[in-house]
């Protein structure tokens, strides 16, 4: 392994825990918005009192949350799709698999691109003119740090479509062992 190599592996390393880790803000995100509805449920069951801005603040989170980790399913190819139609292209037609397999994942990156493109002018606008979700006087929430998180989710997620195109291309495939 060259220090080419080498630097390329650390760097792919490293973007790997980036992705584990915004998964796992997510999933602690999930334990907390359960904690959330819970204690909304109580709140209202027992004391006829529900919480104020839970509605809203689901409505944000589960953006944010598929946003905090699309990226890692990505990685691990969790995302619904189909692909029996493409492992027959791969293993008839290796060569012609890889250049299909890398025009997917490209179109991938680049609607990452589109929605990142799109999704700039929102936020700097939900910023600058302070946007937020709720009703004055009883609960508000600003709209711009999920436009952030967007953008984040976007961002490695089109990295990880590049990954993929570029391992597709230059990346020598492993021998089966079966």
């Amino acid at each position: 392994m060259d220090s080419k190599d080498s630097a390329e592996f650390f760097l792919i390393r490293y973007f790997n825990i980036v992705l584990k880790g915004l998964n796992s803000l997510g999933t602690l995100w999930i334990f907390c918005l359960m904690v959330l509805i819970n204690s909304d449920v109580v709140a209202r069951g027992f004391f006829a009192s529900p919480i104020d801005g839970v509605p809203e603040m689901i409505e944000m989170s589960i953006v944010g949350i598929v946003f905090l980790q699309i990226g890692d399913a990505t990685r691990n190819g969790r995302l619904t799709r189909s692909d029996g139609f493409f492992q027959r292209i791969l293993a008839r037609y290796p060569t012609f698999g890889r250049y299909y397999g890398a025009a997917f994942d490209l179109l991938g990156a680049i609607f990452m691109f589109l929605i990142i493109i799109g999704s700039v002018p929102l936020l700097i606008e939900a910023y600058e003119n302070d946007y937020y979700v709720g009703n004055e006087g009883i609960f508000t929430a600003p709209v711009w740090p999920i436009k952030t998180i967007i953008l984040i989710g976007c961002g490695v997620t089109m990295t990880q479509f590049l990954i993929f195109t570029w391992n597709y291309l230059f990346v020598k495939p492993q021998k089966s062992m079966n």
